[in-house]
């Protein structure tokens, strides 16, 4: 039953209410531990979590014990993020909070004025009052939320341990430091959730290009509808300057789209009937009447969305070892403070009101929300940048895991080639035409998808009709080798020399020249009939690609299903380190295994097209789907899809995760240094708690500030070098 309900299917929540980062890794950590609930991560960038309808009530039991207030609320497709009440809301409360801090900032100002005239005089009830005013005008809700947590167990919460540092202190008479510490707290979360938010509405404008209306053509009317209730076979109308709403084929009208929120390609392209246009364009010039066929839950704009918001489901290791080490600092923080609190003056005989003092300033420092904060909006914001140059990364995990390349393997095919096929020779044995042989390739080729067989249809020039394939009995793809058909009687092979060798036709293999193309065979009944050369071109920038990776000191690998000469001439126009030929799919995946077994290799990229491709991107460290706009198989199957048909685009994608990475370790630095130098100084009484509530609210505000840069990195111009010499190519062929 368990196990059921842990598989439930889970629905989008979002979390309304005032929450730390801390808070919510405290939350996902006991979710996660609630059994029938499960593994469970919460986006702390835009508060939301998905979770089983059934077990709702019980998480938002388990949610209000650790933040009071939170509340989870279902979001449909059709939902914004946040609404207007929510948001009108929201900035009501940031006024109020806003007032209350600058009250306390007067009386603050007040109280250190006269501070020298009010102590020990007739006039310190008025010292205590002035302070204590403006304390309890910042400070309530944190002294509520402690003592509530307080009889919840909750001791190393931050809101018990700073109430405990500022109430300490003016016990022992340190008024300003109290106030000031609570003053600056209440600055530094205000100004925190400031950050964050618009960290967050940045990544909110990202995922806003959702298109909110489709104009279907009714009859002879045009109905302004939601695009989720458009159905495949419907047509809608686009007008200049309106997004594209729904994926779908161009029946009338061209026109020039702006695809840059799809992949950051700023040119825009040109389009006409017969072309695909997809949801999240943005049609510049012509009014085009489009044939819809996708619905929107299945658009290539709504998978964007989806991948792109659900990306933090995926945790780096990095993000993990932080949650893990911030259940242990507050912890031994707290430990370390009691010990200067009591060690030193039972043992010394010291002042016990100034090592009091010292561990309350501790105590200020023990919260770990600049790591636990700074660390996943980093890698939201990596994913969020990358996405604006036309790159979705599934994860943070995968993020990471591009800086730990060491080997990159292509498939050629689509990938470092334009896979747009010409059949540039016919050559036909004796009492065959060329007209003939290629009319019995292109029945044969007449279902499949490959790239190939659609060349060789082109080249046939006549559209095949159901009505020409009436004699067609059996069709079957034999995997990596071509076709077996049985037409009006007669059995056709068509693909490489291997599969009519099997079936032991001789095949009299012709050299290509340049080793520039690809030869397939043809055989009716038993009898070797003829053989096409079909030719590729070379991407314009992978030859670029390569180089870039070359000097960043990748291995660069191919693998293909070519013959070894076509291999060998592509491997060395474009330096490759290595290439292997004559590959069947599970070959492919046995070479990927062999790279990632080898020691010293590090993680493995496999670079695909993601359409024939799957078993590959799966088994490798990091799938990468090239050219993956509007493939449903790419953004399945891989875990990083570059939108644009560009190998290059993979430098750009290994460029951000090294700066995301960089940006990350500098915050865990600067904050666990910082920190630590503080409680060092404060140890030998060198530091107060004015300098501790820095070494809290404002490492903090840097380390957000910092992270945000991520979101807006662009890569090095000089980030696709071109390649001036051609490496020594190792030969392989299966």
């Amino acid at each position: 039953m368990t196990e059921q309900l842990s598989k439930e299917e889970r629905v989008k929540y979002r979390i309304e209410g005032e929450f730390c980062a801390n808070c919510s890794a405290k939350m996902e950590r006991m979710l996660s531990a609630t059994e029938g609930i499960g593994e469970t991560t919460i986006n702390y960038a835009i508060k939301t979590v998905f979770l089983p309808p059934s077990r709702v009530v019980q998480a938002q039991d388990i949610m209000e014990r650790i933040e009071a207030g939170v509340t989870l609320v279902p979001i449909q497709t059709k939902q914004k993020v946040a609404t207007p009440d929510n948001t009108a809301a929201a900035a009501k409360e940031n006024k109020r909070r806003l007032t209350r801090i600058m009250i306390a900032g007067v009386l603050f100002a007040v109280g250190l004025v006269f501070e020298s005239r009010w102590k020990n005089s007739s006039w310190e009830i008025i010292e205590y009052l002035v302070n204590l005013t403006a304390y309890f005008i910042v400070g309530y809700k944190v002294l509520a939320k402690a003592v509530r947590n307080l009889f919840r167990g909750q001791l190393f919460d931050e809101n018990f341990l700073m109430s405990l540092a500022t109430v300490g202190a003016i016990a022992i008479h340190a008024l300003p430091e109290a106030v000031a510490v609570m003053l600056f707290y209440s600055v530094g979360e205000y100004l925190e959730e400031r950050a964050v938010n618009r960290s967050r509405h940045s990544i909110q404008a990202l995922l806003n290009f959702r298109p909110e209306y489709a104009n279907l053509v009714h009859q002879l009317d045009v109905l302004k509808v939601d695009p989720e209730e458009v159905q495949v076979g419907q047509q809608i109308l686009v007008r200049p300057g309106e997004k594209v709403p729904l994926d779908g084929e161009i029946v009338n009208g061209s026109s020039f789209v702006d695809t840059s929120a799809l992949t950051g390609e700023s040119v825009p392209r040109k389009v006409q009937v017969g072309n695909t246009v997809l949801a999240g364009m943005i049609n510049t010039t012509g009014v085009l009447t489009v044939r819809v066929t996708k619905v929107f839950a299945e658009s290539s704009v709504q998978k964007i969305l989806d991948l792109v918001e659900n990306a933090s489901t995926h945790k780096a290791t990095t993000e993990k070892f932080i949650t893990t080490f911030a259940r242990y600092y507050t912890p031994a923080v707290v430990v370390v403070a009691l010990g200067i609190a009591l060690v030193p003056p039972l043992l010394s005989g010291g002042n016990f009101q100034d090592w009091l003092y010292r561990a309350l300033t501790i105590l200020v420092i023990s919260c770990p929300c600049a790591l636990v904060i700074s660390v996943p909006l980093g890698y939201f914001g990596g994913i969020g940048g990358a996405s604006r140059h036309g790159i979705l990364i599934k994860g943070a995990n995968y993020l990471e895991a591009l800086t730990d390349l060491r080997t990159v393997v292509f498939d050629k095919t689509g990938t470092l080639t334009e896979g747009v096929f010409q059949v540039v020779e016919i050559s036909p044995a004796k009492g065959y035409t060329k007209q003939e042989l290629i009319e019995i390739a292109a029945r044969a080729e007449a279902h499949s998808p490959h790239p190939i067989a659609k060349s060789i249809r082109e080249k046939y020039g006549k559209v095949l009709k159901d009505s020409d394939l009436t004699g067609l009995l059996s069709y079957e793809e034999v995997s990596g080798q071509g076709i077996r058909a049985i037409f009006n009687g007669k059995t056709v092979l068509v693909g490489k020399a291997e599969l009519l060798e099997q079936a032991g036709i001789l095949t009299p293999r012709l050299t290509v020249a340049k080793g520039l193309g690809t030869e397939v065979y043809i055989s009716v009944n038993g009898d070797y009939v003829g053989q096409l050369i079909i030719s590729d071109r070379v991407k314009p920038d992978s030859r670029a690609a390569i180089a870039g990776l070359n000097q960043m000191g990748l291995k660069t690998v191919m693998l293909t299903g070519d013959n070894p000469a076509v291999a060998k001439a592509v491997a060395e126009e474009l330096a490759l380190s290595e290439y292997y030929s004559d590959l069947m799919p599970e070959d492919k995946v046995a070479w990927l295994e062999t790279f990632s077994q080898a020691k010293g290799q590090g993680k493995v990229a496999f670079v695909g097209d993601g359409i024939n491709d799957a078993p590959v991107l799966t088994r490798a460290d990091v799938g990468i789907a090239m050219g993956g706009l509007g493939s449903d198989a790419a953004i399945e199957a891989a875990d990083v899809v570059i939108m644009e048909d560009q190998p290059g685009k993979l430098l750009e994608a290994i460029h951000i995760a090294r700066y995301t990475k960089k940006i990350i370790w500098q915050n865990i630095g600067f904050a666990l240094g910082v920190k630590l130098l503080v409680i060092l100084l404060a140890t030998f009484g060198l530091a107060n708690m004015w300098v501790a509530i820095f070494a809290d609210e404002g490492v903090a505000l840097l380390a957000i500030m910092n992270a945000m840069r991520v979101r807006w990195y662009n890569s090095p111009k000089n980030s696709l070098p071109e390649a001036s010499l051609v490496r020594t190519v190792k030969v392989a062929a299966r």
